[in-house]
């Protein structure tokens, strides 16, 4: 960047373009933002310090401030000359921003600054370091400026003035849109606050922004600005709430190892955002993290915590946790960051599938760190951002969102849903339309009919993440501030924790009723969980009404053709291998929910397939989805025996627990038997907390110090009920 000799009085100096100086008596430093914008225009402190134009300008003659700059204009302060030119620049049609400024080496003082049109100079090449994103050419070379110098007498004069400018001037309707003319006012401030705490979000805001000042030309800013101060607000209300985070996260660490947290910077000095896994949501992971939903719903401008859960579905179908953030930066650096910090928590194992918002930043984040999980876009948020992108079309024509979901939900195959689409934008005139041709472009990830074919552990196909996984909803919500969120997490993690404590013991205690007398029935009745089960029962019972015909038999393949009795025009095909008793059906239910779907069991039922193949029983939803060895547990962190995290100890024992329950409530013999095993097994744990370590060794099962065994065979069924000595009870 050129820079030319400023003249100040009573010292001259040269400096070259990088802005070395000759002359050791002053400093001179350049202010490059490279994305031409005056920040200290939209500075609340700025504007809170500094008065109307009227009172800061100071003339020879007294004239009124919409007067032209000239050599020799005097201010009361340099942030005066720089308001004056920047209302200058308003009424000519550019844009300002500081360049330079020069240093005192007596006190450190500015002395001199020059304010110049955001189009002076030319953007710097970037380095390999750079954002690969191609940005707008925004500099041209413009030479026009004011440099204004301080005073003897304290006051700043201009010491130089280019008027004289090498582009178009932009006309007063568009004026507002340039950068440093656009600035969140104090009363604006405070009503968009308000607004957000009412849960309105952007759209919203700028509409009755728009009406109070009588259009969107004295509004004074942009969507895009409102927006920004919507998400720095939510930042900074973090304030004094941090020091509550960060006590918590410190203490739960103390406590318990397996805590997970981390912070982009460091307590003292966060640059970034905060991660934690609590040990049970680390273990969760390695049952159902097949699936994970990256929740950004709080992150919106009608909440005001940047908070966003990892989660996924149990095997009840409940939302479970994986992990938490809050959002303080949300560069794509602080994404990639975050995301691979929570892989970290996670043993390093990806997931299948990731479900996050369409946001720009997201997607990139993901690419670089999950390039092999496929990644959805949440259907909700797509659906929700159409309500504002094509509001006109939704008033003009109220059939049009109707039909446009009906595209999207109802549509069965690709080519259908390519038909559809089509058909829409033509019906619509609306083959235009940069928002749907964007979408359109990225079909492929929130349109059902393309998603089909990976797991994403919803119940239905075309649910399609309808609503996001959201395992806070009721506990954070428009008026939730930072200092609360920690204490409705834990409540949160509560209920949802008696929920799955409910979901289970519904499994165990409730016979659910059986519909047919399928062998198939009883056994998924058996293993399922009580709510996988009546989704599996629904489909085999639909099967009744689903005949299946060969339409192609090469031996050790077939293909039928499925369809509802009465319905030929939604058909459905199933390819069948006898030998293998494996199928792949065309709506590819299996395969996003695994859960088998009718057309695949109707196939079963002419075959005589009678009871289901071990391949179709998926474990995570099954009644014993938590049993078993922890996969990766030596990655995870935890002791390879499973028995030093307090989690792990209390998982184990919740698991044996529930066996033992369910085979002791058989009988009343056994009943009796085993509530006596129980009651002996607690006067031995009341024992070990009152002697501690001092138990002997004799006593202990396999010369172990941490676990003793009880045996029971009752009936010719073993049961086996594991005491921990160290466990509070």
């Amino acid at each position: 960047m050129d820079f030319e000799p400023l003249n100040i009085e009573n010292e001259v100096m040269e400096f070259d373009a990088s802005g070395s100086m000759e002359d050791d008596t002053a400093t001179l430093d350049v202010e490059n933002h490279d994305d031409d914008y005056e920040r200290d225009y939209n500075d609340e402190s700025f504007e809170s310090s500094n008065p109307s134009m009227s009172n800061v300008l100071l003339t020879h003659n007294g004239e009124e401030p919409n007067l032209e700059p000239y050599e020799g204009m005097e201010f009361d302060s340099e942030q005066a000359a720089r308001i004056f030119y920047n209302s200058y620049a308003r009424r000519i049609g550019f844009s300002t921003r500081v360049s330079v400024y020069q240093r005192s080496r007596r006190d450190g003082s500015i002395i001199c600054r020059q304010i110049v049109c955001s189009r002076e100079g030319f953007r710097r090449e970037g380095g390999e370091n750079r954002s690969k994103r191609q940005r707008t050419i925004t500099r041209v070379g413009c030479k026009a400026q004011m440099t204004v110098k301080k005073q003897s007498s304290g006051k700043w004069a201009v010491s130089k003035l280019v008027k004289e400018h090498n582009h178009e001037l932009v006309p007063p309707d568009k004026v507002h849109c340039l950068r440093s003319h656009r600035h969140v006012s104090g009363p604006a401030r405070s009503l968009i606050d308000t607004l957000q705490a009412a849960g309105m979000g952007p759209s919203g805001v700028m509409s009755v922004l728009i009406k109070e000042s009588g259009g969107i030309n004295n509004v004074g800013f942009t969507k895009v600005d409102c927006q920004n101060y919507m998400s720095s607000s939510r930042q900074r209300s973090l304030g004094s709430g941090g020091q509550i985070v960060f006590d918590y996260l410190k203490q739960m660490q103390a406590e318990d190892p397996d805590f997970f947290c981390a912070v982009q910077g460091d307590f003292e000095n966060l640059t970034g955002n905060i991660f934690w896994a609590d040990p049970n949501s680390r273990m969760n992971y390695n049952y159902f993290g097949d699936t994970v939903t990256f929740d950004t719903t709080y992150r919106t401008n009608r909440y005001r915590v940047p908070f966003a859960p990892f989660t996924g579905w149990n095997h009840h179908g409940q939302p479970v946790l994986f992990g938490c953030a809050l959002l303080l930066n949300e560069s794509e650096s602080s994404f990639v960051w975050l995301f691979q910090t929570w892989l970290a928590a996670m043993s390093g194992r990806y997931p299948i599938s990731i479900t996050t918002d369409q946001d720009r930043i997201i997607r990139a984040a993901i690419v670089q760190v999950f390039p092999e999980t496929r990644h959805r876009f949440c259907k909700w948020n797509v659906l929700r951002e159409a309500q504002e992108k094509l509001s006109d079309v939704y008033h003009a024509r109220p059939n049009f969102e109707v039909e446009f979901q009906k595209c999207i939900n109802v549509t069965e195959t690709i080519d259908e849903f390519e038909s559809c689409w089509e058909s829409l934008l033509q019906r619509y005139d609306l083959g235009d339309n940069e928002w749907l041709q964007s979408m359109y472009t990225a079909r492929h990830q929130w349109v059902p009919v393309y998603l089909r074919d990976t797991f994403f552990g919803e119940m239905s196909i075309n649910q399609g993440s309808d609503n996001i996984n959201s395992y806070f909803d009721g506990y954070i919500n428009a008026s939730t501030n930072v200092q609360v969120l920690i204490k409705q997490y834990e409540k949160a993690i509560a209920t949802r924790y008696e929920k799955e404590v409910k979901a289970d013991y519904d499994t165990i205690n409730t016979l659910p009723v059986l519909k047919t007398p399928s062998p198939m029935e009883k056994q998924a009745a058996n293993l399922y969980t009580r709510k996988i089960f009546m989704i599996f029962q629904e489909e085999l019972v639909e099967t009744l009404a689903y005949p299946a015909t060969i339409i192609d038999d090469t031996g050790s393949e077939t293909m039928y053709r499925v369809a509802k009795f009465g319905e030929d025009h939604k058909t459905h095909f199933v390819r069948f291998n006898i030998f293998e008793k494996k199928a792949s059906c065309s709506c590819q239910m299996f395969e996003f929910a695994g859960i088998i779907c009718r057309h695949i069991l109707a196939v079963f039922r002419v075959t005589n397939v009678l009871t289901l193949p071990t391949h179709y029983i998926l474990k995570r939803w099954t009644r014993n989805a938590k049993s078993g060895v922890l996969l990766d547990q030596c990655t995870l962190g935890l002791p390879s025996d499973s028995q030093e995290s307090s989690a792990a100890r209390y998982d184990n024992l919740r698991q044996e627990a529930i066996k033992y329950v369910e085979e002791g409530a058989e009988s009343v013999p056994i009943y009796n038997v085993a509530m006596a095993a129980l009651q002996e097994a607690a006067k031995k744990v009341a024992a070990a907390k009152k002697h501690g370590s001092g138990v002997h060794q004799s006593a202990l099962d396999n010369g172990s110090p941490q676990l003793q065994s009880y045996s029971l065979h009752l009936h010719g069924v073993a049961l086996v009920f594991r005491v921990n000595k160290g466990m509070e009870i």
